[in-house]
Order: structure tokens, then C-alpha cells, then sequence
């Protein structure tokens, strides 16, 4: 979709800015009050429903907990699995995982051995790109697995961060940008 879409700038006015979290400097942006606006909602999956409803997916893993969210409404409009990724201790049975750093801390996301298998065409969804930390992480995991990766597909870009440099191996989509810290 071109970038004057006006679905795009509802999603980006229902997006809001919360200052000083989870720490004093951080502007974060928070994509829950999507979530208040069914207009924009819908907006949301349908842009990333379009987008990818002809390259053949497999599978989309969702990052804990915004990627959640977004992930599995997605999954169900392209007919795919959905593969959580989540955070240590938030999965029953054997797990794969792998450490990542974000733009203020550092931490780890698992996923269930077995839940993509090879050749899997995947699409990895989070709420935003900073850092690229997150991202990475699920990428490397992705490839632990033998999935292929298709692309990432996040809300928001955080484009003063450099995210993508962390994942130029990678096709980015994203339906707004943000500034601020």
C-alpha cells in the first residue's frame, strides 16, 4: 500500500506516547490504545493482512507481548499457524531460545522446539522496531528451526534508532514511524 494510505495515519494518531517509561528519557510508545479504536484495529491487520496475502506463509511468530497481539489476528486472516514467542518461563515443554539487547536492557524470548519446521515460510511480528535487538533474536531463532524467513512486519519504526542495521538481511515493513526520546 502506498504511504499516503489514509488507514495508516489513524493507526498513527491512535498510537500514544508515554514519557519517562519504563525509565526517565524513554518516550515509549505504546500500540494498546490501538486497540481501543476498532477503526484502527482493523486497520492494523488488514494492512498487514494485504500486504502479505500473496507470499505464501506459513507461519507468523508474534514476539511477547505486543507482537501478540498483532501476530495472531494476522495469522488467522492468512490462514497460517501462529508461533508465540515468548519470554523465559512462559512455556510448558522443550523450547529453543536465544538472548537479545534492547535499547535498555538485555533478555531472552523461546519459542516450543517443533513449532516451525523446516523450510516454514515465516513472518515475525512485533508492535516496533528501536534497536533491531528483538527482531535478531527472533530471526536467529527462526533460523535455529529451519524456517525460512519471509520478512519481519512491525506497527512502528523508531527510525532514529537504526533497528534495521541489525537485521539488513532482512525485509522490514512497517505502517508508521515515530520520533522521540
Amino acid at each position: 500500500m502506498a504511504d499516503s494510505d489514509p488507514r495508516k495515519e489513524i493507526i498513527k494518531n491512535s498510537i500514544r506516547g508515554v514519557p519517562d517509561f519504563p525509565k526517565a528519557g524513554i518516550l515509549f510508545w505504546d500500540v494498546t490504545t490501538i486497540m481501543l479504536n476498532h477503526e484502527a484495529f482493523k486497520h492494523t491487520i488488514d494492512l498487514f493482512a494485504e500486504h502479505y496475502k500473496d507470499k505464501k506463509v506459513d507461519v507468523i511468530a508474534g514476539f511477547e507481548a505486543r507482537g501478540l497481539i498483532f501476530g495472531a489476528p494476522l495469522a488467522l486472516a492468512l490462514g497460517a499457524a501462529f508461533v508465540p514467542l515468548r519470554k523465559p518461563g512462559k512455556l510448558p515443554g522443550e523450547k529453543i531460545s536465544e538472548e537479545y539487547k534492547t535499547e535498555y536492557s538485555t533478555d531472552k524470548i523461546e519459542m516450543h522446539v517443533g513449532a516451525i519446521q523446516p523450510g516454514q515460510r515465516v513472518v515475525l511480528v512485533d508492535d516496533l522496531i528501536a534497536t533491531g535487538g528483538t527482531l535478531a533474536a527472533g530471526i536467529n531463532l527462526v533460523k535455529k528451526a529451519g524456517g525460512e524467513i519471509v520478512e519481519a512486519a512491525c506497527v512502528i519504526e523508531l527510525p532514529f534508532l537504526r533497528g534495521r542495521e541489525k537485521i539488513v538481511d532482512t525485509p522490514l515493513f512497517v505502517l508508521v514511524e515515530k520520533e522521540g526520546l
